[in-house]
């Protein structure tokens, strides 16, 4: 099994030693080669995706990922800034559907910003189209207005737009993933639109609910965006799956990273029609902690994890990373974004050992 491993900018190389000090700890045939991304291959070749990683990257089974990112290359033209490294292999490697789950575990239901009661045993997964959209449709730009109540005046312009086949490949990860969640059969999808305002997510809804006719035993419900990031703060734990778009994932998946305590615990998977998977933690690269040993590895680590459940057919060393998380969390060893009273802060490298002694245990 042939695993590419891309550490990227900032707390991006420290979080991808300590997955790979648990993958390796796992005793399994796995073939890992690195390569730079994002700003270090800026550095290093003057592209944040030179040609070698992205070969690296379609000739293996799975890519685990780090961050990219920094703010000394803020003023890089855009098509050299590091984050279009991760746009780059999304596109190339044709990663549509993104999963990223939202677990609070319950050592953490005090670091939610909501009360324990509405977040203990909180399990939701969001899945997100991830190559279609507003952040990929054409035509975009700037021009004179050529119409409306400020017609001649500079403006900007974006399309959003999806086709029938990109709504019901994505739709079936869904219920799949709902069945897969429920022991083979049954589990809700909440599919998230807009549908009373944009033609597009009529349009959504519509192809949603034909695809849904091949899950009958799946509940299906439909909710205005609005709604839901409403109903993920209100009742939160009245979710399974929730499938919608490019957009609207990106921004629901963040607010329901906070219900778990920390971004800093949430992994993430992002799958092409192949099943190859790139596999990396919710968060940035945070440059300002860079070099510190204080970053959490553990979105990472469970990023692992997911990597082993999804592209490489190993459920079992996935269930094991998983327990070993819950029983370093048991055990009271927090890094700093999940520290509280009463348990004891432990860096970046010391949460990896753990989770390492954890596996044996």
């Amino acid at each position: 099994m042939k695993v590419a491993i891309l550490p990227g900018d900032g707390i991006g190389p420290e979080i991808i030693d300590e997955a790979v000090k648990v993958l390796k700890a796992l005793n399994l045939p796995l073939e890992m080669a690195t390569a730079p991304v994002g700003g270090a291959a800026y550095a290093a070749s003057g592209h944040p995706l030179p040609d070698a990683t992205l070969a690296l990257a379609r000739e293996a089974d799975a890519v685990l990922f780090g961050a990219v990112g920094d703010w000394k290359y803020d003023t890089l033209p855009r098509h050299l800034r590091p984050e279009q490294a991760i746009l780059g292999l999304r596109k190339h490697l044709g990663l549509f559907a993104n999963l990223r789950p939202a677990i609070c575990y319950p050592q953490l239901t005090h670091a939610s910003s909501l009360k324990p009661e509405l977040v203990a045993g909180l399990d939701i997964l969001i899945v997100r189209e991830l190559t279609g959209d507003i952040y990929f449709g054409q035509p975009r730009g700037r021009r004179t207005a050529p119409d409306g109540a400020f017609a001649g005046a500079e403006e900007a312009f974006d399309t959003m737009r999806y086709s029938r086949p990109e709504i019901e490949r994505i739709a079936r990860v869904a219920f799949e993933a709902a069945r897969r969640r429920h022991g083979g059969r049954g589990g809700k999808v909440t599919s998230v639109d807009k549908a009373n305002v944009l033609e597009t997510f009529q349009f959504w809804k519509d192809v949603v609910t034909e695809v849904h006719r091949d899950y009958p035993d799946v509940e299906l419900e439909h909710m205005y965006v609005d709604n839901a990031a409403m109903q993920l703060v209100k009742a939160p734990k009245k979710f399974d799956v929730i499938v919608t778009g490019n957009m609207f994932g990106d921004i629901l998946s963040d607010e329901a990273a906070m219900l778990t305590g920390s971004i800093g615990m949430l992994p993430s998977a992002s799958l092409n029609e192949r099943g190859q998977g790139l596999y990396e933690p919710s968060h940035g690269s945070a440059p300002d902690i860079a070099g510190q040993g204080i970053a959490n590895p553990l979105a990472t680590i469970l990023s692992a994890a997911m990597m082993l459940r999804y592209s490489l057919q190993r459920p079992d060393a996935a269930a094991r990373i998983e327990a070993a998380v819950q029983r370093v969390l048991a055990d009271g060893l927090r890094t700093p974004d999940i520290h509280s009273d009463g348990t004891r802060r432990v860096g970046t490298a010391e949460m990896g050992d753990a989770v390492v002694r954890a596996l044996s245990a």
